[in-house]
């Protein structure tokens, strides 16, 4: 930008200059200024002409005017112009002030490149500069390198930020990730209970802790947004999603929307309502996800039909967006499914007539991967339309996350022939740089790696084992009620550990882990085993016995105490896990016979939502609903030997059959095997 007069200053300075290092001696340099070049100084800076009187002043002039003139000229000419250009970097300047003092300098290219979030895998820092690119992700299992340490993170993030600090304007850019239990993606961070399981424990206090926890470890590499948290209400476990949900009541939902200010920070009492906060260097920006009705689609398919009124869709899953909002939420991103049949990407009615206008959400909207593509079936089919409607429905930022010069394209020409108005791309810049700002991207653009040690702390590793014993449901406790089997003892001659998920951090964690997916096995990432968790709690007199999946005559003949069987689900995630029969995947079934039909058994099932246990449960001693645990194997043996007592009560129904689905608390049909609330409960029984 330039300031006042600033083509005759910088001319009568190069000019300057020139006579300066080209003529010889003060007289001569002095004369070389034209009559031009000391009018234009006269009527710029006359104070230094006027502090001279008489004779005086001449002699001054002659002697000392050009140097001094000429220095003090540059440093106003340069504070007055850098007062004005950098007035929105200036934090001592009003939110709107900054955003305003922006937005009015910006131009087309550079307010579409804030829009625009793309993969890193696309990502330079030349394609940052280049395309003005407001935001770069990681999308599930996209790391920039196996096994990367905090360090390598925090490089990456670095000059993909140097890129977009390099463009005219300087507009940091904001990296997001799926932090969904933990910062998932990243090797050695803690991975904590999935929601289905947090939903349990009925203790906003300690999810918050966990935000908290998770912001730490986000930021240690370098990242400065989570995706984070799904506040859907998840109404049919066939859904693959259902674990990301805290339950199928919205009040548990919306409790536990305090992971927001964990994440985020508290927000001040005078915050503005629906003004997004984010308390600095140590904290992310939010997702509320996924807008709105995700988790009541018909027969829990993902990204199907959410087929309800108005007043349920208001009433069963719109209060947690209003609860999200109050605390500052940064972020809301948009849901794949549908509501009646109308794309929720396109629906603008929501987005902007309810979520902005109504709710009065002043962050971001942003779009879910590829999610405009979607407006059409099959997706991308006709691109320019799903622009147009995405974006005019209300999306902010829109995750390409890959071909992104055809969004970039695609969205300039609609602006340019008013198909699109620039009012609309205003409104989504102006939002983007609200949550820029008031999270102090502008102030603290670089990450370093002061918060490295946070990665998988023995702090946060204590969390999530206290979040694993607080999450676990005892469902059944004894062939009879006066005869229980837990806690179990430590002390005994031999037990036996079977089953597929005793030993599989992978299985333990779940999708989201690592990789979109998740893996199996025990070389993801660093964590506990519940195998390896017996073996730490038991007495060291204790013989151990570990067997996937031994059969009959091996448990009658081996005369064990006791066996713990530990059987559920395989990782999945999104689609992937959507399930019309909810069985537990063999051999899990046939372990838990072979070994509950010959020796007493405590069956631990690790599952993202409720699975057929039906046929089984009469053979079983002690059933327990773990859900997925983490990498915090610890917190299970924790209740199951007794250190603490079992607390958690169910936050979702548990079907005898799936031909009950749909089935929630308080419909017409309701008879489980398990109600929503239930949940046995032991006391700690330490033993010496």
């Amino acid at each position: 930008m330039r300031g006042p007069n600033s083509r005759p200053v910088r001319q009568t300075f190069a000019l300057h200059c020139q006579t300066r290092s080209s003529g010889r001696g003060e007289a001569k340099k002095s004369e070389a200024l034209s009559s031009t070049t000391q009018h234009s100084l006269f009527s710029i800076f006359p104070s230094l002409i006027l502090r001279a009187k008489g004779p005086m002043r001449v002699a001054r002039m002659g002697r000392f005017s050009v140097p001094v003139m000429c220095f003090a000229m540059l440093c106003l000419w340069a504070s007055v112009t850098e007062a004005e250009y950098l007035k929105y970097k200036d934090p001592k300047q009003s939110l709107s002030a900054r955003i305003r003092d922006l937005l009015r300098r910006m131009t087309l290219e550079e307010k579409i490149g804030q829009m625009t979030q793309i993969e890193r895998k696309d990502a330079s820092p030349d394609v940052m500069k280049k395309y003005f690119i407001g935001s770069v992700l990681s999308g599930g299992g996209s790391v920039p390198a196996p096994k990367a340490t905090a360090e390598s993170w925090v490089n990456m993030v670095n000059e993909l930020q140097k890129g977009a600090l390099s463009t005219r304007l300087g507009i940091p850019m904001i990296y997001g990730i799926d932090a969904v239990h933990g910062n998932n993606n990243v090797y050695k961070a803690t991975i904590f209970p999935h929601n289905v399981g947090l939903g349990v424990t009925r203790d906003p206090a300690l999810v918050k802790r966990i935000g908290a926890a998770t912001a730490l470890e986000v930021r240690a590499t370098g990242i400065q947004y989570a995706f984070s948290p799904c506040i859907a209400v998840c109404r049919d476990p066939r859904w693959g999603r259902c674990y990301e949900s805290y339950s199928e009541d919205h009040k548990i939902v919306q409790a536990m929307t305090e992971i927001i200010p964990g994440l985020q920070g508290d927000l001040p009492a005078s915050s503005r309502k629906g003004v997004p906060f984010v308390a600095g260097k140590t904290k992310v920006a939010a997702c509320a996800k996924h807008f709105v009705g995700d988790g009541g689609t018909v027969k829990g398919i993902d990204e199907n039909n959410t087929v309800i009124d108005y007043h349920g869709l208001l009433s069963i899953h719109m209060p947690a967006y209003l609860d999200s909002i109050q605390k500052g939420v940064a972020t809301v991103m948009v849901s794949y499914s549908s509501w009646n049949d109308k794309k929720m990407h396109a629906n603008h009615d929501l987005v902007t007539g309810f979520l902005k206008n109504t709710l009065k959400f002043r962050g971001f909207v942003i779009s879910d991967w590829q999610g405009i593509d979607r407006i059409t079936d099959p997706p991308h089919a006709n691109y320019s339309y799903s622009v147009q409607a995405g974006v005019l429905a209300g999306i902010d930022m829109v995750m390409i996350p890959q071909n992104f010069t055809d969004f970039v394209d695609d969205l300039t020409f609609q602006v340019k022939n008013n198909i699109i108005p620039m009012s609309r791309i205003d409104d989504a810049v102006k939002r983007i740089l609200r949550v820029k700002f008031v999270m102090g991207l502008f102030e603290n653009p670089m990450a370093d790696l002061s918060l490295a040690n946070q990665l998988g702390s023995q702090e946060h590793r204590e969390l999530a084992r206290e979040a694993v014993r607080k999450s676990l449901v005892l469902l059944k406790n004894g062939k009879s009620t006066n005869l229980p089997l837990l806690p179990l003892p430590k002390k005994v001659p031999k037990i036996l550990v079977a089953g597929g998920h005793a030993d599989n951090l992978g299985n333990q964690c779940g999708g989201w882990t690592v990789e979109w997916q998740g893996l199996q096995g025990n070389d993801l990432t660093i964590g506990t085993t519940i195998l390896t968790a017996v073996k730490k709690t038991v007495d060291p007199s204790t013989q151990v016995v570990y067997m996937e999946n031994p059969d009959t005559n091996f448990v009658q003949s081996n005369k064990f105490s006791y066996a713990i069987v530990v059987v559920g689900e395989v990782p999945y995630a999104e689609m992937n896990g959507d399930s019309s029969n909810l069985t537990i995947p063999e051999p899990g079934p046939t372990t838990i016979r072979n070994v509950c039909g010959a020796v007493k058994c405590a069956v631990v099932v690790i599952s993202g939502r409720p699975v057929v246990v039906e046929p089984y449960v009469a053979e079983m001693d002690a059933l327990v609903a773990a859900w997925l645990p983490g990498t915090e194997g610890q917190g299970v043996t924790d209740v199951l030997f007794g250190d603490y007592g079992f607390t958690g009560k169910l936050a979702r129904t548990w079907f005898k059959s799936v031909d009950q689905l749909p089935m929630n608390v308080g419909d017409p049909h309701y008879d489980p095997l398990f109600p929503f609330g239930f949940g046995l409960t032991t006391k700690p029984s330490r033993e010496d």
